[in-house]
């Protein structure tokens, strides 16, 4: 299979402006009092989050990529329309968790994040079975985050 170059960079380059402009919120607050006051017991250090999320979002760009490269021309805005805005509840969860530091609002918003993926997964799986099987671990990883949210929030 011949890679394209253009929409692979254009993919990776989505995700990855998505995943810094969360990251801004992020960073800042991991080692806030905050943070350290609310998180669960039960989470993984905090070396682990960065690492995972570049997997995650390397994965959910390779997605991106092999369901564009494989879609008809109509399938093409519907992957524009789960894509974007699974990537815009991404970024928002992280506004309202870390920026607004409201744990009940972002689990709340954390469900619409998980069901958006549940669409990604299920929109690409017609389209392209290896793009939809690459989400399943940012699905997995992202249930687990809404346990965490969830302790934090109604703990």
């Amino acid at each position: 299979m011949k890679i394209n170059w253009k929409v692979l960079s254009v993919s990776l380059i989505a995700v990855y402006f998505v995943a810094l402009i969360g990251g801004l919120f992020t960073s800042s607050s991991v080692n806030s009092l905050w943070y350290n006051s609310v998180k669960p017991s039960i989470t993984p250090p905090n070396y682990v989050f960065p690492i995972v999320w570049n997997v995650l979002f390397f994965l959910i760009a390779l997605s991106l990529y092999l369901s564009w490269i494989s879609a008809k021309k109509k399938s093409k805005k519907k992957i524009v329309f789960v894509f974007g805005l699974n990537l815009f509840l991404n970024f928002l969860w992280s506004a309202i968790f870390f920026a607004m530091q409201n744990p009940l609002l972002a689990f709340f918003e954390l469900i619409l994040l998980w069901l958006s993926i549940i669409a990604m997964i299920f929109t690409t799986y017609r389209i392209n079975k290896t793009s939809s099987y690459l989400l399943i671990p940012y699905f997995l990883w992202v249930s687990f985050a809404g346990i965490l949210n969830y302790l934090i929030a109604f703990a």
